[in-house]
């Protein structure tokens, strides 16, 4: 989806670091970035590394963009590669609480170390 000046009013950019892979979501996660979501999961996941979803500049969140966090987790977890969600503001954790999903994010069922946080702190490292 494209903004009223033509630009991207969302996207998904991963940053490889030595000591893990973070992908920054900004704008609106949704239908629109299924190709950049897929594109993110496969490159972030294949490093081996611990994972950082950085949902700091989210403005708007719908089922897709979800879908799209619950399959990093889900993947992350059946290859024991560390998933976080950090910095995620109301917007998206109003919505993951509202869909009973808060949980998957705070180490519930899902094998997973990813926690719904809203705040800078780094979340403490739970090994499934």
């Amino acid at each position: 989806m494209h903004g009223i000046n033509g630009g991207p009013v969302g996207g998904i950019t991963v940053t490889e670091t030595p000591e893990s892979t973070v992908a920054h979501l900004w704008g609106e996660i949704d239908e629109a970035l299924r190709d950049q979501a897929s594109s993110a999961l496969t490159r972030a996941l294949s490093r081996d590394l611990p994972v950082v979803l950085d949902a700091g500049e989210v403005t708007f969140i719908d089922s897709t963009g979800v879908a799209f966090l619950i399959q990093f987790l889900r993947i992350g977890g059946e290859e024991g590669i560390e998933v976080r969600l950090l910095n995620a503001p109301a917007i998206v954790t109003d919505v993951l609480t509202m869909l009973g999903l808060g949980h998957m994010f705070e180490g519930g069922q899902v094998q997973s170390t990813a926690r719904v946080t809203g705040s800078d702190e780094e979340p403490p490292l739970v090994r499934s």
